[in-house]
């Protein structure tokens, strides 16, 4: 069995056939899917699809691109929306440095709010970090914040080796298959089985060989089947390491049978 822990099921990419595309992450040895949330004012919509499957679960928060919009949403709202059964972590949420789509301040606010959160809850956080590695864990540190993932990691070794030893997990999409992707393989290689996670982003970023296609939660066993032989263990070694990881990260969500 394989996880996707990081994809966005509500993405209009997966409308015209969502029901096959959730078929075909099953019959592909997918198990469990975080779906995950951008933004708060459209929480109903994640909940919804979280509700409607037994092996979907979901999160809750503002991604970083869109704090600027969702200024309004407090600690408290979170804490209150986070009482869903179905939502099993925060965020995504953190800091883009690359495209500054909202002011730095702003982010560095929200980030946070959710950090707070989680704290209150007692959920994980989802943290996206582009081009933000130091304020990233230093605000995660400030607000006593080590229980986590870094999604869809593409930051430095040295990014690694501090989330490593603040007690976060990491994860790896399939930017980890890419061929210039050097520098990333060789941290995957690193990372300890116990503290890795494996996901699609999708409908972004699939992995190769179905690179330039739209991405989805079957895909992820292509990423699986990559890290593993990075590790030099076979597949299964590797989905059931990424897969216990998942559910004591996100300790809420249930494994169905």
């Amino acid at each position: 069995m394989l996880v996707d822990s990081h994809c966005h099921l509500e993405f209009p990419d997966f409308k015209p056939d969502h029901a096959e595309m959730l078929a075909r992450a099953r019959a592909a040895g997918v198990g469990h899917m975080l779906t995950i949330c951008t933004r708060v004012r459209r929480f109903d919509e994640i909940r919804a699809i979280a509700a409607a499957n037994d092996d979907v679960t979901c999160s809750l928060g503002t991604h970083p691109h869109h704090s600027a919009e969702e200024q309004d949403v407090t600690t408290d709202e979170l804490i209150k929306l986070a009482q869903d059964p179905k939502v099993v972590g925060i965020g995504e949420t953190g800091l883009d440095y690359f495209y500054d789509t909202s002011p730095r301040d702003v982010q560095q606010r929200q980030f946070r709010v959710h950090l707070q959160a989680c704290n209150a809850t007692g959920l994980p956080v989802i943290v996206h970090t582009r081009d933000a590695e130091d304020d990233t864990l230093q605000i995660m540190r400030e607000e006593n914040s080590t229980n986590g993932v870094l999604h869809c990691f593409s930051s430095s070794r040295a990014m690694a080796e501090r989330a490593l030893e603040m007690g976060l997990y990491i994860s790896f999409s399939g930017i980890v298959t890419f061929k210039k992707s050097v520098e990333l393989q060789e941290i995957a290689q690193l990372v300890p089985l116990d503290r890795m996670l494996v996901e699609t982003d999708a409908p972004y970023l699939a992995p190769t060989p179905m690179r330039g296609k739209r991405n989805e939660p079957a895909f992820v066993a292509h990423t699986a089947r990559f890290v593993a032989d990075l590790k030099g263990v076979d597949q299964a070694t590797l989905a059931q390491h990424t897969t216990e990881n998942f559910f004591r990260l996100f300790s809420r969500a249930r494994q169905v049978a």
